[in-house]
């Protein structure tokens, strides 16, 4: 059963009376290559385990099945299950799993499907979830060896931008937080039906086994990333005092400076380390304040 046929896709959906579920941001692969390479590509060794969110009918299921020792499929689309047990009849290592990744309890569900089992994501995400989905895995805590995932090329770009490049955000820094993120390849719009209007591009999170920085408090690690880019054409400094309100501007100077850092240096400028010590920095000063 070749899934990446134009036709073969139109017989399983009329077969089971499928439509293209633009609510779920459905897109499925018809260029045989893309699905293969993803799974060759994903970080994944043979005895590895696969987590893979929003199947569809199994596209790349199926080149994960050939690849790896177990595939389970997270489908929040009650309707593809039936085609799922047609198009994965073949494979006894692949499992689905019809549920909302984004709901799921993802920690009794690697417990109970993988044990301890090396473990990584790979999947084609829909694009108007894509960040909720690949931050609510790296902050679930789960052991996710490397997750790869396909997503909306100009997202790609964010993700796996790097300190001073205009692509670079709070995004880019709240990933870097867990792992390292880098482009593997684009895909163009025309490798889908229905085709998207913009390309795409898979990306690899390789996910950090210890953190590459260490801090006083995650929160005000959260707010100051969060607020760094609040208003990324202002300074550092500038930019942080509307998610610091208790904090004065001189005194958050002193903690930029504190740190290290020139009072009017940019958020954009640095790098996950570097926000940790600016974040150490603010902390000790709040703490101050509050006579801790």
């Amino acid at each position: 059963m070749k899934l990446t046929s134009l036709n073969e896709v139109k017989s399983i959906m009329e077969k089971h009376g499928l439509r293209f579920n633009k609510g779920y941001g459905q897109n499925f692969l018809i260029n045989e290559a893309v699905p293969r390479r993803i799974a060759e590509e994903c970080g994944a060794s043979q005895e590895s385990a696969i987590l893979e969110i929003g199947p569809g009918i199994g596209t790349l299921s199926q080149e994960l099945c050939k690849l790896y020792k177990k595939v389970v499929a997270v489908e929040i689309d009650t309707t593809l299950i039936p085609a799922l047990g047609e198009t994965m009849a073949e494979f006894d290592n692949f499992k689905v799993i019809n549920a909302d990744i984004l709901k799921v309890d993802l920690a009794a569900l690697i417990k109970e499907e993988f044990g301890d089992m090396p473990l990584t994501v790979c999947a084609n995400l829909p694009y108007y979830i894509t960040t909720p989905i690949i931050m609510g895995l790296l902050e679930s805590g789960c052991r996710f060896d490397n997750i790869t995932v396909m997503i909306q090329k100009e997202v790609a770009l964010r993700l796996c931008a790097k300190p001073g490049d205009s692509d670079y955000g709070s995004v880019t820094a709240s990933v870097a937080r867990y792992g390292k993120a880098s482009r593997l390849f684009n895909v163009s719009a025309g490798s889908f039906v229905p085709a998207p209007k913009v390309d795409s591009a898979v990306i690899r999170i390789e996910v950090d086994k210890e953190r590459k920085y260490s801090v006083k408090d995650e929160k005000t690690m959260t707010r100051v990333i969060r607020g760094a880019f609040a208003q990324r054409r202002k300074t550092l400094v500038n930019s942080l005092s509307s998610e610091f309100s208790e904090l004065s501007k001189e005194e958050l100077t002193e903690a930029v400076v504190g740190a290290s850092f020139a009072p009017d240096i940019r958020g954009e400028k640095l790098g996950i380390t570097e926000f940790a010590l600016v974040a150490d920095s603010i902390y000790d000063k709040i703490q101050t304040k509050r006579g801790k």
